[in-house]
């Protein structure tokens, strides 16, 4: 165990990918038994032999067909629509339309990438700084993997044999929450730097129909997903390929951004993506055996016990620690690591394993903006060219935001078990 920790500790000083820390950790481990050592790949082979799985490539293709068709457009004059008006209008729009496409990526890098790509550089032109127009695109991007179709939901899901149709429930509340948080703390810095809004007035109630009229193919989407799993008409992964094709034929034959060329490069995106997704699944699943085999999670449990048997206090603890390691691991490495582990953990105390989903979620997925490594930080400041040091600076009041609702949701379950509980 000594020399995995070793190993560890020098990749991850070196800035390797997290999939490959994890891998040569586990490698290190088995070589003092070589006997044990083909058991490495064993286990990265069958932590994917698993059908619900198959739900993330799906939803990958499904989110590329969506931000590539035509969709994301409509969705932006949506948003506009709603919100142009208010202090910030820019900046207003691209959370608001964070929330609408998380509805479809369920990615935080994917929306934040859109965001990046195509609201900053109007924002910079309009006289928003750099780092506040790379730091609106990142945080909002938060929303996404709590929104249903999320990722990290259906991997928790499989992770700790959790329905996945009431984790994708228990994060609409919260998505809104986070949603109208980050809308206020854009208003509040708006207001303080004389940010101004896109038009003096509101748009009338026919105008904002008529683009509401023009996105709802794309608003439909969810809609779809959340009366299907209720339905019991689709499982997790008949809806992923459903909502693919779904995106697909509105991408090519409804909106027409999508044409038949563009097909492969879409299909090679989402190959990538899905690739990148399950090799970190595949190496956090042998680490989580080494875990196993060396009994952390029951040194981690009775550690957190020793401290306190109260639920909120331990609720607490675990919280500031997953901030913590969230800004030095990434989150979905994270996730698959300790979903299993913290499981136990619950089951002692109590704590409803959606309401923890959704948290261990949302938690992991804010290390994801801050620095030294977050994934969604380096995605957003390479396409903006904003320097680490600047995004940081304007992080701070996003960053306090974030944090305040993920104590909100922690100490208020109902906030999540509500819709849950309600339609199933």
């Amino acid at each position: 165990m000594i020399a995995a920790a070793l190993v560890f500790a020098v990749l991850l000083l070196l800035g390797v990918p997290i999939a490959f820390i994890l891998l040569g950790a586990s490698i290190a481990y088995f070589l003092e038994n070589p006997m044990m050592a083909s058991i490495v790949a064993q286990r990265m082979s069958s932590s994917l032999e698993s059908f619900p799985l198959l739900a993330v490539p799906f939803f990958v293709v499904a989110g590329a067909a969506m931000a590539n068709g035509g969709i994301a457009q409509r969705l932006y004059d949506f948003a506009d629509g709603l919100v142009g008006h208010w202090r910030g209008g820019l900046a207003q729009v691209a959370v608001l339309n964070s929330l609408f496409l998380g509805a479809m990526s369920g990615s935080s890098n994917a929306d934040a990438a859109i965001d990046a790509r195509t609201i900053a550089p109007i924002m910079r032109e309009q006289g928003y700084s750099n780092g506040f127009a790379s730091v609106v695109s990142a945080a909002s991007g938060v929303v996404a993997p709590i929104m249903p179709p999320s990722i990290g939901l259906i991997i928790y899901g499989l992770l700790t044999n959790t329905s996945i149709g009431k984790l994708f429930l228990g994060g609409v509340v919260p998505a809104f929450l986070v949603t109208i948080a980050l809308l206020l703390t854009v208003r509040l810095v708006a207001i303080r730097r004389g940010y101004k809004p896109n038009r003096e007035r509101r748009l009338p109630a026919r105008a904002i129909l008529k683009r509401g009229r023009a996105a709802l193919w794309a608003l439909a989407m969810p809609v779809l997903l959340i009366v299907g799993l209720r339905g019991g008409w689709f499982t997790p992964t008949e809806l992923g390929a459903i909502a693919a094709i779904y995106a697909l034929l509105v991408g090519l034959f409804v909106y027409r951004g999508l044409g038949f060329g563009d097909l492969y490069a879409l299909m090679r995106e989402s190959a990538f993506t899905t690739a990148s997704v399950m090799f970190i699944v595949a190496a956090a699943a042998v680490f989580s055996m080494i875990l196993a085999l060396e009994q952390v999670p029951q040194q981690i449990v009775g550690s957190l016990l020793s401290v306190s048997d109260d639920k909120s206090v331990v609720l607490l603890i675990v919280m500031v620690a997953l901030l913590v390691l969230g800004t030095v691991l990434e989150g979905l490495a994270l996730l698959v690591i300790l979903a299993p582990l913290l499981m136990q953990l619950t089951q002692q105390l109590g704590i409803d394993p959606i309401h923890f989903g959704v948290l261990l979620v949302f938690n992991t997925t804010i290390g994801s903006i801050t620095p030294p490594v977050g994934t969604v930080l380096y995605t957003v400041c390479s396409i903006t060219r904003c320097s680490i040091e600047e995004f940081s600076v304007e992080l701070v009041p996003f960053l306090v935001t974030l944090v305040a609702v993920l104590l909100l949701i922690a100490f208020v379950p109902p906030l999540v078990t509500f819709l849950p509980n309600l339609l199933f």
